[in-house]
């Protein structure tokens, strides 16, 4: 089970705990799952009500209760790239053909099934929350929350813009700037229930590259998001007239690649506990195929 403690400074003291613990994000549900579902509220070792008024120097600490994970998700024996894991995060590096949660149509072999059959393995009771999905057919870095609070904090980090993710594509023809900014509205095609495409009354979506290597017929790319829309990425290299290398999808040429060339080569966030900066790094593996 999670843990997470302070030392009341002079200037938090004096003031209810159940404030002191919203300044931290801690919503009323939580503490009403904290209190009926088996975890505690302590203030220097003693069991406590938010009501306790907090004093100088005090340790205020939520031992959060174990989570379920949803029966139907299924652990599974997939091996999967383990970067990074503590009590609060996982960092993984998602293969290509393999989603990162279940769908209709691929209902088990996902990142989630594999996840959860490592905190099986080695005991860990939580359930799955992914903060950073990719589609099935990229791969590389994603980052799993190991409990609903972390996943929440996680969750604010995401709307402030402060997890951050480079990719590495491959795009085909010749680049005629080194780098720039394509901004252009994102938007489901009215034909088609999972291809997207620049439209009119489209949500906003901007995204950044810049050429790191010019090929004859195609390019390596890196690319930052400013939004966070589906296909993002392959929408708009398709617009301006550079489609992903394998992306059948957006008009991609197909015949040396069996997916998008496309890769979350760089993961970089604070982390929602100790407040310390993470930073992951993962190869793109179509390199070695250059």
């Amino acid at each position: 089970m999670l843990t997470l403690s302070w030392t009341i400074t002079e200037a938090e003291a004096h003031q209810e705990l159940k404030e002191f613990l919203k300044a931290r994000h801690i919503s009323k549900r939580a503490l009403a799952d904290i209190k009926f579902r088996g975890g505690l509220i302590l203030v220097n070792g003693r069991e406590v009500t938010v009501r306790y008024r907090l004093q100088p120097n005090d340790t205020a600490a939520i031992v959060f209760p174990k989570e379920t994970p949803s029966p139907n998700l299924t652990p599974e024996n997939i091996p999967f790239g383990l970067i990074y894991e503590d009590e609060s995060v996982l960092v993984a590096d998602k293969p290509a053909f393999m989603n990162t949660i279940p769908s209709r149509e691929h209902p088990s072999a996902s990142l989630a099934n594999a996840v959860l059959g490592h905190y099986r393995k080695h005991g860990t009771e939580s359930a799955i929350h992914v903060v950073t999905r990719l589609d099935r057919n990229t791969s590389g870095l994603v980052l799993v929350a190991k409990n609903r609070y972390i996943h929440h904090l996680c969750s604010l980090m995401q709307q402030k813009h402060e997890i951050f993710r480079t990719y590495e594509a491959l795009a085909e023809g010749v680049f005629t700037e080194k780098s720039g900014t394509i901004e252009a509205p994102i938007g489901r095609k009215e034909t088609s229930i999972i291809e997207r495409e620049v439209r009119d009354g489209g949500q906003f979506a901007r995204t950044r590259y810049e050429v790191v290597r010019q090929f004859p017929a195609y390019a390596h790319v890196r690319l930052r998001l400013d939004t966070g829309r589906t296909h993002q990425i392959r929408v708009h290299l398709s617009y301006i007239g550079h489609p992903l290398l394998g992306d059948g999808l957006y008009g991609g040429n197909t015949s040396r690649f069996t997916r998008q060339a496309l890769h979350c080569s760089e993961l970089s966030f604070q982390h929602p506990v100790s407040g310390k900066e993470m930073h992951f790094l993962s190869k793109p593996p179509f390199l070695d195929l250059l």
